[in-house]
């Protein structure tokens, strides 16, 4: 979904033209998985950022493209809304210094948007969901422009055959409201990892991002507060699964699978099993033709791209024309702080390696449907939930994560051959949260709790302390 598109309104035969070609990509692609053709260049890890642009009273600000055009740097790129935007970082060998040379690249692409920010009079920040953001901010007006958002939200509503996109979270507060557009997902920010894999591995690092999904929401959780509500510690999960709520093939919005979702269970062989699903059980929202051959995969990764699982397997090419395969793991919210998230991207490497090379494949210790509820149970409750673990014991995430998972993380590292000097500074990072019980959402309801739910005032006061630089877990509870 990252590029654009040509056109905007469709006819009859463009679903049925790019139906085929999907079917003849979906099939050449397993003729692919079963020849062993993907490159073998593995342990490469990236990532990509979204943020907020943000105004002096803390509240969303649509001017990215004003932002864009002044800062000029092709790593960084709209998103849905005119007040979000993304930026991205060349990827790196997971080995030696790759996380501080991660920190030191964003960081210095943070300073240069920061400094454009403020010629606008904007401010940039990174958070899950902007505490200030009012629902009648995310409307067509404030849609970034480009095509293929415009032609997304028609498709949206096209198979929800005009019914408004609902919303009926229950957390510690009960929110409901109805939405006409798709804008509701640009409330949500995240920090998307990717892991590009060898073939033999694909299966086994696929499985192992399910597993470890609900851990990763704990630690990372940032977003609490929606609409002046105080729902899950990581409320954009249910609402981007909601903003986006179009099933498959037995129904508009009410088929068995929806676009996104934690998935439909483990893959068995191969990850050609989710193409194959793709291909099978949703239908068509964008179809676009294109003119090149199907070894590009053209149609079968623009679908692929409006189907958002939370662990998502994708389809690359190499600088000599080679295909990959990577997994993106789009469970972590943005922010709070540049060393906060390279601090997260360190411990997802470090976890997803430590299960792959496990003696016994974690998905075989782990049923699916308890890899999916301790994800829900974790997005809610963050460190406070109870998880099952491979051992089958239900527990609490916090210890789970201090006891065995941070081990764990370090051995991954020490098996890439990570720097021991980056491995002590990014997991510490990850203990200290732990060890504080105090994530991003965790720091938001406690500086509420103390000041009153004033989210002007604790937007402006994290992003104060989001300015110093320091991880959230020693964050001061001050009012400014």
């Amino acid at each position: 979904m990252g590029q654009e598109i040509e056109a905007t309104r469709f006819t009859p035969q463009d679903f049925v033209d790019y139906a085929e070609r999907l079917r003849a990509e979906t099939a050449l692609l397993g003729e692919w998985f079963r020849d062993d053709v993907f490159s073998q260049r593995d342990r490469m890890g990236g990532f990509e950022l979204e943020a907020w642009l943000v105004d002096s009273m803390a509240r969303p600000m649509p001017v990215n493209e004003q932002f864009l055009k002044t800062l000029d740097n092709p790593m960084v790129v709209p998103e849905l809304a005119r007040f979000n935007v993304e930026l991205n970082d060349h990827p790196q060998h997971l080995w030696g210094s790759a996380l501080s040379r991660f920190e030191a690249s964003l960081g210095a692409t943070w300073e240069q948007c920061a400094h454009v920010a403020a010629e606008l009079q904007a401010r940039l920040l990174m958070i899950g969901i902007l505490p200030t953001v009012r629902e009648a901010e995310l409307t067509q007006e404030n849609m970034s422009d480009l095509k293929r958002y415009r032609a997304l939200n028609e498709q949206v509503l096209r198979l929800r055959e005009g019914q408004p996109l609902e919303l009926d979270i229950h957390g510690r507060e009960h929110l409901r409201t109805a939405h006409r557009s798709v804008m509701l997902e640009s409330a949500t920010t995240s920090f998307q990892l990717h892991l590009k894999v060898h073939p033999r591995h694909a299966t086994r690092a696929y499985n192992a991002g399910l597993v470890m999904s609900a851990p990763m929401v704990a630690i990372t959780s940032n977003s609490p507060y929606l609409f002046g509500h105080d729902l899950w510690d990581e409320t954009r999960i249910p609402l981007f699964e909601q903003s986006v709520a179009v099933g498959g093939f037995a129904g508009a919005s009410h088929g068995p699978l929806r676009r996104v979702s934690f998935g439909s269970g483990y893959v068995r062989e191969s990850i050609h099993e989710c193409f194959i699903e793709n291909e099978q059980h949703y239908p068509v929202l964008l179809p676009m033709h294109y003119y090149e051959g199907l070894e590009q995969m053209s149609h079968l990764r623009l679908h692929n791209g409006t189907i958002w699982r939370w662990n998502r397997p994708l389809i690359g090419f190499d600088y000599d024309g080679i295909p990959h395969l990577r997994i993106e793991h789009r469970v972590v919210p943005g922010g709070p702080t540049v060393v906060d998230v390279i601090a997260n991207a360190a411990f997802f490497f470090g976890l997803i390696q430590s299960l792959m090379q496990a003696g016994e494949a974690p998905e075989q210790c782990l049923p699916f449907a308890a890899a999916r509820d301790n994800f829900y149970a974790t997005a809610r409750h963050g460190l406070e939930a109870q998880v099952t673990w491979l051992d089958g014991r239900k527990g609490p995430v916090r210890a789970l994560l201090l006891e065995q998972l941070l081990p764990a993380a370090r051995a991954g590292l020490q098996a890439l051959e990570m720097d021991r000097h980056d491995i002590d500074r990014y997991l510490g990072i990850i203990e200290g949260r732990a060890r504080n019980a105090m994530t991003g959402a965790a720091w938001q309801r406690v500086w509420v709790d103390r000041y009153g739910r004033d989210m002007e005032a604790l937007t402006e006061a994290y992003y104060q302390r989001q300015e110093t630089g320091d991880p959230v877990h020693s964050w001061s509870l001050g009012k400014t």
